[in-house]
């Protein structure tokens, strides 16, 4: 893997390198709970290892009440006694760290748990000095919320508190209230939190929901989304014009980022769900630089079809600003299962597609043994956002389940009863099974994280889009006198393969379906790199 401080070609390690998310309730259990842990993960880090990537991003492992897994902090430094304590977590970074892994993990800045100290203290009293670490308001003169903002698990924006007769703000569940980033205290004490992790080794951090940190002042109502129809979620009632992505959030990305920056190569990923032309402000400007990274999710839910694919990869290149680094994510636990999505065959095109395009790529946990649908009985839904909003498919749970790892009792996960169902076919499509197999899903990402390793092209080579035949997507990977061809057929039939020049001057690498031969098609299905000779 190479030493962890180390970039590639004077280059920072992110450009080149694999991040791999991990759900830590999911990933694996060491002490028969049914649900994972630290010490789990760290005894999984060979899986990780022989995988092929280059850092690991946990989601939230702090003290937490898990009114929403995690997402509300009651402590942001310390450990989730169910996922261990200090000592584990030290343990676990310094076994990545000794693998030449990076360990990432969730910074949860936009809001906290009502069961925070400092949120105990905002709400005792009007008059108490914690009380503008949060944002509290009167009521509305008909006694109702303050305005007319949703939250996104569903209902009102506000939580009316009897004991001082003022509302205060959730963008999420009432149980995670919102802190107030203007207030000069609170900017102080995250920064603290920051400090805290970065000076025990941690080399990054994913920043949950960084675009709502900042509300607008005056808190106005805001606009009603004229495209909202019933079933949609009540979150998109209105459009969140006011209560996210607002100008002064480049301020905070900047002084993470500054901070970051003084420890070194320290990686920010910034989760930001917004058009185009508004993520990438997020990278910042050269005088005021952003997160290194802000997610691109603009892949999860795209059309599954080679033009809207090429439109939205060249969209994207087209609006980074200069020096910006791409990225790209599949799959994730807030999003359906790719292979869930697309099928087992448009799953391996998917995940070649992940990671030959130009940028850093995110895997995540399972979607390398294309785990698909996940049915989750009604008794064991766990996801406050189901539970809340039930039959609008908002459920995540079947993103979440458990990693299955061989065909023993619990898949190998626990010897306890697990917290969500394992995929169904577990028994067969486990890590285990798919290693010794070398036309399994697992093995397809093992080779394709290999041919990233061996080719400079494909880490952090220039990008070209071809012409094509209709349904594939075909483009260019060049680095130096190297040049990789990457076709891929969205379609379940066989379609032509346009090549710039002569065939004979093409070697294949690498197909989804595992074939060697090249005779100048693709096959249903089928994602191809071929290697163009020199001239």
């Amino acid at each position: 893997m190479g030493d962890v401080s180390a970039g590639h070609g004077g280059r920072p390690w992110w450009e080149s390198g694999v991040i791999y998310q991990i759900y830590p309730r999911s990933f694996q259990d060491s002490d028969g709970d049914g649900i994972g842990d630290l010490e789990g993960i760290r005894r999984r880090l060979d899986h990780v290892v022989e995988l092929g990537v280059d850092a690991i991003w946990l989601s939230p492992i702090f003290p937490s009440p898990m009114a929403d897994f995690g997402y509300d902090v009651a402590d942001y430094c310390g450990v989730e006694a169910m996922f261990g304590d200090l000592a584990a977590f030290d343990a676990l970074l310094a076994d990545a760290h000794a693998r030449g892994l990076k360990v990432l993990l969730d910074f949860v800045p936009n809001h906290s748990s009502t069961q925070h100290p400092w949120f105990v203290e905002s709400r005792s009293s009007r008059d108490n000095p914690k009380r503008d670490w949060y944002i509290w308001r009167d009521p509305a003169p008909d006694g109702g919320p303050p305005n007319n903002w949703t939250s996104d698990m569903g209902g009102s924006a506000w939580e009316l508190d009897p004991a001082t007769g003022q509302y205060y703000m959730h963008a999420f569940l009432k149980e995670q209230a919102d802190l107030n980033w203007r207030n000069p205290e609170v900017r102080a004490a995250m920064m603290d939190v920051l400090r805290f992790w970065f000076d025990r080794g941690v080399d990054g951090f994913r920043i949950d929901v960084l675009w709502h940190c900042v509300k607008a002042e005056g808190l106005p109502d805001n606009p009603p989304n004229p495209d909202y129809r019933a079933g949609m979620g009540e979150k998109l009632k209105v459009l969140q014009q006011h209560s996210t992505d607002q100008p002064e959030v480049h301020d905070i990305a900047n002084a993470f980022r500054t901070l970051a920056d003084r420890y070194g190569e320290r990686l920010l990923v910034g989760e930001i769900v917004l058009p185009l032309d508004r993520l990438v402000t997020y990278y910042g400007t050269p005088d005021s630089p952003g997160v290194h990274l802000p997610f691109n999710f603009h892949l999860l839910d795209a059309p599954w079809n080679a033009a809207a694919l090429a439109r939205i990869i060249g969209d994207y290149e087209a609006a980074l600003p200069p020096g910006g680094w791409p990225n790209w994510v599949l799959g994730s636990h807030d999003f359906p299962r790719v292979a869930g999505k697309l099928g087992e065959a448009q799953a391996r095109v998917a995940a070649m597609l992940l990671l030959t395009l130009r940028g850093t790529p995110t895997i995540y946990q399972g979607d390398e043994l294309g785990i698909g649908r996940v049915a989750i009985p009604p008794e064991r839904v766990r996801d406050p956002q189901d539970l809340r909003q039930p039959g609008l498919g908002l459920g995540r749970d079947a993103a979440r389940t458990p990693m299955p790892w061989d065909g023993g009792p619990q898949a190998g996960f626990s010897t306890g009863e697990p917290w969500l169902p394992l995929n169904a076919d577990w028994a067969t499509r486990n890590v285990a099974t798919q290693a010794a197999d070398p036309h399994s899903m697992l093995s397809l990402h093992r080779r394709l994280l290999a041919l990233r390793r061996s080719h400079a092209a494909l880490s952090r080579g220039d990008f070209v889009l071809l012409p094509s035949a209709p349904d594939v997507l075909q483009y260019e990977r060049r680095c130096g006198d190297e040049r990789l061809l990457v076709a891929l057929n969205l379609a379940s039939e066989a379609r032509p393969l346009q090549l710039p020049g002569d065939p004979a001057r093409f070697e294949p690498l690498l197909s989804t379906h595992g074939r060697k031969a090249f005779d100048g098609a693709l096959a249903p299905d089928e994602g191809l790199i071929l290697m163009q000779e020199a001239r």
